[in-house]
């Protein structure tokens, strides 16, 4: 489209309402402005095209032919435009909200709560979608990504949802009924440790834990480490959100005591507008939190 060819929109917009109303009076009342304002813009549209394309007969305001044939068409443009706005804001506030995490905080956090959402908001249809990935949320249409970090993700809204307080964990399979232990201990039972996450071990090597010291079995995902600790294939260090429920039923047995990081789970939203719906999930997210 050559935008040069094309005359101002609020020029059009005048003559349109100008042409659908019988005047520039009844125009101006619609768009809010004055009425000479609307001659100004008609009487510039006639100077664009270089023909007339209104004239006055009695008291009413006529259209010439020429003044017909661009108020048909603009009619019918921005009468299209009006049915899309209206369809995109009716999508918008319709479609599924779009929820990304990782699949250990899908599965142990998020899924043990959200019949209590649904229950609530049976209204707002959501969509998780659990990845290990990163997810950009504007190239991959997410409304909100629950990250873990430090929550200084540039370009994006954070918010702190629930700490990540870590804590060494074994089954009574391994273990029995020892309790905590010392970290001598420790270095003789076998560990699971996760692939490619370091917080684990910046934390490990703090507690005076030297994985050089233990024989160490590492996964592709905290899923598989989860499996295998309950199992009793060996010890892991976990975030005590997502092994409350392992806690309380005993699965698996704290070893050492719960420390507090600087790391979290945030909320991590696009900066800007956010729909109602999301608003929505958002308040009730702190309230599990």
């Amino acid at each position: 489209m050559n935008w040069r060819q094309i005359p101002s929109l609020s020029g059009l917009r005048a003559f349109e309402a100008t042409a659908r109303l019988g005047g520039f009076s009844a125009a101006a009342r619609s768009l809010n402005v004055t009425h000479a304002a609307i001659a100004q813009h008609v009487r510039a549209l006639e100077a664009f095209f270089a023909i007339e394309l209104v004239f006055r007969s009695g008291r009413s305001m006529e259209l010439t032919e020429a003044g017909k044939h661009l108020a048909n068409a603009l009619q019918e443009g921005f009468g299209r435009i009006e049915i899309g706005v209206r369809d995109l804001h009716d999508f918008a506030t319709t479609r599924p909200l779009q929820v990304t995490m990782t699949p250990t905080f899908a599965e142990n956090w998020m899924m043990p709560r959200l019949g209590g959402f649904w229950a609530d908001h049976p209204e707002i249809e959501l969509v998780m979608k659990p990845s290990s990935s990163l997810s950009d949320l504007r190239r991959d249409g997410m409304d909100l990504a629950i990250r873990y970090g430090l929550g200084d993700w540039p370009g994006y809204e954070s918010e702190r949802l629930t700490s990540a307080q870590v804590m060494v964990v074994g089954s009574p399979a391994l273990i029995g009924d020892k309790g905590q232990m010392t970290v001598e201990k420790m270095h003789k039972l076998p560990w699971l440790l996760e692939k490619q996450v370091s917080e684990h071990h910046v934390w490990a090597e703090t507690q005076g834990i030297d994985f050089s010291k233990a024989s160490v079995t590492y996964f592709d995902t905290n899923n598989l480490v989860l499996s295998a600790v309950r199992a009793g294939y060996g010890l892991a260090i976990q975030s005590v959100a997502l092994i409350e429920r392992d806690l309380q039923a005993g699965t698996l047995i704290e070893l050492m005591e719960t420390q507090e990081t600087k790391m979290g789970y945030f909320l991590v939203t696009m900066k800007g507008h956010q729909s109602a719906h999301l608003t929505t999930f958002i308040k009730w997210l702190r309230c599990c939190a």
